[in-house]
């Protein structure tokens, strides 16, 4: 049913581009149809133990392939300037987002995925972080709706205001790889400037996305301290599980982006990589998709629309200040 599903996503992500030119993406339409089955009965209760094991374990052999992806190689082509811009940016984007959702009255599990989506990249961050949260399936659905939509209205808005600003080339593409959230969504955007905005964007896109390790790593850290400290305030006969201090598919990730660096891996493999990385990762959130209680979203209102459309104008903001006080180009 996974696999079913995930497949039909991909059909769909290249029936929509091929007719009317628009980026979907095929992880975003996992989620969907996955929530469309469940949530209109056609589910047979036999699939929930197949999909249950897609959602975690497919997910996390996803994230690992997603390493693959990556180098150390790119960060030494981004210099200074820009990884400091992108740690910046990332940093201030995801506590101030997490912050923001506290003071709407969200949950911290939810705040938490909107933060890690905008501040790293979109759905595949979201999908890798939610493990180590506390965050239930449908904060999830809602978390890549939110980056879904404001990375749609990214594509066609941030192209002219690059230009009312004075952003072209590098600039531009540094701008957007900074700020726009799925890297399907980057290089759309990109494209509407020259090949050299299109290799800054790309390069400053990955880095964000290497972040994506020490982020779920110093969440997982975080909350396994704070569970400790409840649990000895308890009595003793309480034993539950602890989070791990680093998640095993997050060290995998590491080493799949070392092998990258050290190893001269051929075009091929990346490429065979990248294509079994994606059908994992749609199969996963198919799973995920189908935990969705369409209900239970409708009943959270508008407040999380609020807290993603105000952290997409945040780190767009503090991209755009960064790129020209950082003179990246």
């Amino acid at each position: 049913m996974a696999a079913a599903e995930g497949a039909i996503a991909f059909v769909v992500e290249s029936l929509v581009k091929n007719y009317t030119q628009v980026v979907v993406s095929p992880l975003v339409l996992a989620v969907v149809l996955g929530a469309l089955i469940s949530n209109f009965g056609l589910l047979p209760e036999t699939c929930r133990l197949g999909l249950g094991f897609s959602a975690r374990n497919l997910l996390r052999l996803g994230i690992v392939l997603l390493g693959l992806q990556l180098s150390f190689t790119q960060v030494r082509q981004l210099g200074a300037p820009g990884l400091a811009l992108v740690i910046i940016v990332v940093a201030i984007t995801f506590t101030g987002t997490q912050w923001l959702g506290k003071k709407m009255g969200l949950s911290s599990g939810l705040s938490l995925l909107v933060a890690t989506g905008f501040s790293i990249c979109g759905a595949s961050a979201i999908a890798a972080m939610r493990p180590v949260s506390d965050a239930d399936n449908d904060d999830m659905a809602y978390a890549i709706a939110l980056v879904t939509i404001c990375g749609t209205l990214a594509i066609f808005s941030l192209p002219t205001i690059g230009e009312l600003i004075g952003f072209s080339g590098a600039q531009f593409g540094s701008w957007v790889g900074a700020s726009v959230h799925d890297v399907a969504q980057t290089v759309a955007t990109a494209a509407s400037s020259n090949e050299d905005a299109q290799h800054a964007a790309i390069v400053v896109k990955l880095t964000r996305v290497m972040l994506l390790a020490p982020l779920v790593a110093g969440v997982s850290f975080a909350r396994r301290r704070k569970q400790k400290i409840a649990h000895t305030t308890r009595s003793s006969n309480e034993n539950a599980k602890l989070p791990p201090v680093i998640p095993l598919f997050i060290i995998g990730f590491i080493a799949a982006v070392t092998i990258n660096s050290v190893f001269n891996l051929p075009n091929s493999v990346l490429s065979d990589a990248k294509t079994i990385e994606k059908a994992l990762l749609a199969s996963a959130l198919v799973g995920l998709g189908a935990g969705v209680n369409a209900r239970k979203l409708r009943r959270v209102g508008s407040r999380p629309l609020a807290l993603g459309l105000i952290s997409w104008l945040l780190i767009a903001t503090l991209s755009a200040f960064g790129v020209k006080l950082l003179q990246i180009n």
